[in-house]
């Protein structure tokens, strides 16, 4: 019978950005409603609040992820750059570089010599970006794609409880922007667990914590100054 594992570690820089972006969007968007309409401002003013803070979210994040995984890409291509002319200037320093790599990981001298000298003979600058720096094919830092995926799920979720915002009686609309929200960290926190390969009610858990914590401080500011005013 055949065997074949399912890793999951592939999707670690798309999932990253995409729970990274909806979580954000749900409660930067739930917590600015809360804020405002804690301080008695009209349901109309508050919609506006969170249109507005769905559009800077959006660009916020995509921006950010842009900038961040950009300057990672540009670290790994100067390191494979400067890899590069490493291996041109002295190629078998390099090659006695990589096996004792592998030495160092348990192989014996010869086969660890060996081992190098086949790799290197295949894809030298490969087996040196995986095995020296640690910069694996597919795995490599995509700034576009995060940035994408950042912006679009903040958007997303950033649209859920503007959503329940806009069709909530204003008399109601705190407790039920709150609980809502928390139901959709919750699933989001469970479904990134379960895509990730980690426990589901942990996942769940740890997402709505942080994300009632955020709602209850920014409800309080916002009760504050609505007093003050």
């Amino acid at each position: 019978m055949s065997h074949r594992e399912i890793h999951r570690s592939h999707r670690v820089g798309w999932l990253r950005a995409a729970v990274l972006g909806a979580n954000d969007g749900i409660v930067s968007t739930a917590s600015l409603i809360i804020g405002v309409a804690a301080a008695s401002a009209s349901h109309q003013n508050i919609i506006i609040a969170g249109v507005a803070g769905l559009v800077a979210g959006a660009m916020s994040m995509a921006a950010g992820e842009y900038v961040s995984v950009s300057s990672q890409s540009d670290t790994e291509q100067a390191d494979l750059a400067l890899e590069r002319w490493s291996l041109e200037q002295d190629y078998e320093f390099e090659q006695d570089e990589l096996a004792a790599i592998y030495e160092g990981r348990g192989l014996e001298p010869a086969l660890a010599r060996q081992v190098a000298e086949k790799l290197m003979a295949h894809d030298a600058l490969g087996a040196h970006a995986r095995d020296e720096i640690g910069i694996s094919e597919g795995f490599g830092a995509r700034p576009v794609q995060a940035a994408f995926f950042s912006a679009g799920t903040f958007t997303i979720g950033a649209a859920l409880p503007l959503l329940v915002a806009w069709i909530t009686p204003e008399s109601r609309l705190i407790p039920l922007v709150a609980v809502s929200s928390l139901l959709f960290l919750a699933s989001l926190g469970g479904l990134a667990a379960r895509a990730g390969g980690a426990a589901i009610t942990i996942g769940a858990v740890r997402v709505a914590f942080w994300g009632a914590l955020a709602m209850a401080l920014t409800a309080g500011v916002g009760r504050m100054f609505g007093v003050v005013a």
